[in-house]
Order: structure tokens, then C-alpha cells, then sequence
């Protein structure tokens, strides 16, 4: 979509995380696609983030600053509660359209959901 920060030049290098930042990482921003190991190995989810979007803001945060700040921004938003005051709970059925519904009006922002 144009005016959105992504894919941005020069592609910035990413180096694997180790210990501490993937255990953060690994705990809030799990890598739902692909199995535990492969995850600590290739750390595809992250890698593909921030070429996508961390190549945007390189010159003012590096990888682990961009990351680190991801997960404060991260922290300050409880998706759970916002979702339970839309009425959507963990077990309920709902539609994609009603979890789109509820987020935007939590987030105040249109989300990027995709099932996998």
C-alpha cells in the first residue's frame, strides 16, 4: 500500500538472535509457522519483519533496538483485554470479519491478519 513503511534501501543485514532477545521474542512474538527449532535456527518470522520494516527506520535503530522497541510497543497494548471488551474470548466462534471488527476498533488502526 503506498505511504506504508516497508522494503525500504538498502536492505539492512540481520544477525540471528541469541539467548535473551529470542527468548524475549520467542515469548511475545512467537513464530507460528514454522517449528521451535527451525525458529532458533533460521529465525524466518524476525528476519522477514525487519527487512520488511526495520530496513525503514536503520539509519535511527539498529536490529536489536528495533526489536526491543517492537516489544515495548508490544507490551503496552493487552490484545487479550481489548478483544474481551469487543466480546471476542479464547474458545468463542467467531468470523474473520468479527476478529478484523474487534481489532480495528481496539487498535484504532486497520490490522494486517492473515490465517494460516
Amino acid at each position: 500500500k503506498p505511504g506504508l513503511l516497508q522494503t525500504c534501501k538498502p536492505t539492512p543485514n540481520y544477525t540471528n538472535f541469541k539467548v535473551k532477545m529470542f527468548d524475549d521474542l520467542d515469548t511475545h512474538w512467537t513464530q507460528l509457522k514454522i517449528d521451535k527449532e527451525s525458529g532458533q535456527k533460521k529465525q524466518i518470522t524476525w528476519k522477514y519483519q525487519y527487512i520488511k520494516h526495520g530496513s525503514c527506520c536503520q539509519e535511527l535503530y539498529n536490529q536489536s533496538m528495533y526489536f526491543s522497541l517492537a516489544l515495548r510497543l508490544k507490551g503496552r497494548v493487552d490484545l487479550l483485554r481489548n478483544l474481551r471488551t469487543q466480546r471476542i474470548i479464547p474458545g468463542g466462534k467467531y468470523t474473520f470479519a468479527d476478529i478484523i471488527k474487534a481489532v480495528k476498533t481496539a487498535s484504532k488502526s486497520e490490522p494486517n491478519i492473515k490465517c494460516i
